[in-house]
């Protein structure tokens, strides 16, 4: 999908390589096992077989590798967003299936991996480009959602976009950001719903 979200902050040297990859692999599978927190650069190259010096090459910090393991695990999430929007017909069922897709996404990464859903909770509280890409990503698919809905007559037009824009993403925060999803897991699907429910009535002509 071309949705698929492309960070490279703190990535040096070529963009692709077998050995950038073996790295984020090798990491990928310590932070599942030991969590971001407790894994060293030192742990990583013991791991693969290279020196920390080697690993410096590709990435100017552990938290770059963070921002590649986030940067994919949120990229299935606007991919995965992406397939949700062309089985759907109207702007109406697109504003559904936009916020059911993520937090459905965002819960199952909980789920099966913690360890990693960490690191996006990681990547939002401290604001990490891989973050603030997925959020402008979103905002930018809302929007269009949103004009597409105010051109066919089912959403109202006279609330700056912005202002709307601004507003849905604020209220479906509890459910979108992963810091705050994990306390109100046990308020799915239902509470979501019934807040998307609320702005769809708020979008009416």
């Amino acid at each position: 999908m071309t949705d698929t979200l492309t960070v490279a902050a703190g990535q040096r040297g070529p963009a692709e390589t077998e050995k950038r990859d073996a790295i984020i692999d090798a990491a990928k599978e310590h932070f599942s096992r030991y969590g971001y927190g407790k894994t060293t650069v030192s742990d990583l190259a013991k791991a693969i077989g290279f020196s920390k010096g080697y690993i410096y090459k590709f990435f100017e910090s552990k938290q770059a590798i963070g921002e590649a393991i986030c940067t994919g695990c949120l990229g299935v999430i606007i991919d995965a967003v992406g397939v949700a929007l062309t089985e759907s017909s109207t702007p109406t069922e697109k504003f559904r299936r936009l916020f059911k897709t993520i937090i459905e996404q965002s819960a199952e990464l909980f789920f099966d991996d913690r360890k990693l859903y960490d690191i996006a909770a990681a990547s939002t509280m401290e604001n990490w480009a891989s973050s603030r890409a997925y959020c402008e990503r979103v905002e930018v698919i809302l929007q269009s959602i949103i004009l597409e809905g105010r051109e066919s007559g089912e959403f109202e037009r006279k609330t700056p976009i912005d202002e709307v824009c601004r507003g849905i993403l604020l209220v479906m925060q509890p459910f979108m950001n992963p810091m705050m999803l994990q306390h109100n897991l046990d308020l799915l699907p239902e509470a979501p719903n019934e807040v998307t429910n609320l702005v769809l009535r708020s979008l009416a002509p």
